[in-house]
C-alpha cells in the first residue's frame, strides 16, 4: 500500500505563485507515476501533471504555468505553480500509478491522498 500526503495549498490572488507537496510512504514509488489531479467544485476530476523517471505530461490548461518535479528518492512530488488563475481553484491531489506509462487519464491512478485546497482569488 502507498500512503499520500499533500501539503501547500492555500488562498492566493490571481497572478502569485503557490507550491505543493505530496510525500508517499509505504513503499518507494520512485519507479512509478506520481501525478497531480484537481477536482473543481461541481466538476469532474482533470488531470494537471503527471511524471516517472525523464517522462513529464502536463494538461494543456496549465503547460508553461505548472512544473512537476521529484526528489532525488522518487518518494516526494513536488507540483510548482505560478501565474495561478481564478479556474486553477480546486482541490488538488497527488496520486501514484503504478504503471511504467504517464497517463492523462485520472482513473488510471491506484492510489490517492486526501487533498489539499487551492483557492485563487480574482
Amino acid at each position: 500500500q502507498v500512503q499520500l500526503v499533500e501539503s501547500g495549498g492555500g488562498l492566493v490572488q490571481a497572478g502569485d505563485s503557490l507550491r505543493l507537496s505530496c510525500a508517499a510512504s509505504g513503499r518507494t514509488v520512485v519507479n512509478y507515476v506520481m501525478g497531480w489531479v484537481r477536482q473543481a467544485p461541481g466538476k469532474e476530476r482533470e488531470f494537471v501533471a503527471g511524471n516517472r523517471l525523464s517522462a513529464t505530461r502536463y494538461a494543456d490548461s496549465v503547460k508553461g504555468r505548472f512544473t512537476i518535479s521529484r526528489d532525488n528518492a522518487g518518494n516526494m512530488a513536488y507540483l510548482q505553480m505560478v501565474s495561478l488563475k481564478p479556474e486553477d481553484t480546486a482541490v488538488y491531489y497527488c496520486a501514484v500509478d503504478a504503471s511504467v506509462a504517464v497517463s492523462t487519464d485520472y482513473r488510471r491512478y491506484d492510489y490517492w491522498g486526501q487533498g489539499t485546497q487551492v483557492t485563487v482569488s480574482s
